[in-house]
């Protein structure tokens, strides 16, 4: 791609320096927006929604597994892009962006499966069944750690990042098995209970609702100012004999 098509401001961020003090002077906003937005939707979920008229107050894991599912998915896309840009353009910052958020997405991912067998132990009667979302989602936890260990086989970190970001690609299939495989199997696990398209269609009290919905914005916060701090640590590793990293630290220039 022809650098005239690729706005200014891309240009400036994608300078490792100019990204370390933005990402620096934005992190603890987010990440005190995160905290801010995770209070409120405990308080509301675990609180103020009232109980289910089926599963009673066991459904209230939800406001843990349902937002971290989410980002499980999320965080996949965005490292794919990433990766995608990283081996295409050689974008040193989209490297450290993909590579750095792998294990973002594997906490998510775990922190999902655990809390679904948690939720399915008095709901099925088992803490792990072979169903379709469930492996699904177990081969997208896989798939993170399959980055991660092949990121780190390599001793030049860049051949490391560019051949973990090519794995990361083709395990994009997986997404749209975890998305969709309530509708094209049949599971044990329940159907999706939120519709992006028309919130008001969702097959969830309002009450439960927002909550959910609060937390799913504290946990894309959380991740934002995570990968914002994880990112910057990375650039420092990665650019550590450059001058501006040098100059940083205090370091006498060479």
């Amino acid at each position: 791609m022809s650098r005239s098509y690729i706005p200014h401001w891309m240009h400036w961020l994608g300078s490792p320096p100019n990204f370390y003090r933005f990402a620096g002077a934005l992190r603890p906003w987010l990440l005190a927006a995160a905290i801010v937005a995770a209070v409120i939707g405990l308080y509301g979920g675990l609180v103020l929604a009232p109980p289910d008229y089926q599963q009673g107050d066991a459904y209230r894991i939800i406001f843990i597994h349902v937002p971290s599912a989410w980002m499980s998915l999320a965080i996949y896309v965005g490292m794919a892009i990433a990766g995608l840009i990283a081996l295409v353009w050689r974008v040193k910052l989209a490297e450290v962006i993909a590579m750095e958020s792998a294990p973002l997405g594997a906490a998510f991912t775990l922190i999902t499966l655990v809390t679904g067998s948690l939720w399915g132990k008095p709901m099925w009667g088992t803490w792990w069944t072979w169903d379709a979302r469930l492996t699904s989602e177990l081969v997208l936890f896989f798939l993170y750690l399959g980055v991660i260990g092949l990121y780190h086989a390599f001793e030049d970190r860049r051949r490391g990042a560019r051949a973990a970001a090519l794995l990361a690609l083709v395990g994009v299939v997986n997404l749209p098995i975890v998305h969709y495989s309530v509708q094209w199997w049949n599971t044990l696990h329940q159907g999706n209970t939120v519709d992006w398209m028309d919130l008001g269609k969702s097959s969830i009290a309002p009450a439960m609702l927002w909550p959910l919905l609060v937390m799913a914005l504290a946990t894309h916060l959380y991740y934002f100012a995570s990968i914002l701090g994880r990112a910057r640590t990375g650039l420092l590793s990665l650019e550590g004999g450059k001058q501006w990293v040098r100059e940083l630290v205090g370091a006498p220039s060479r």
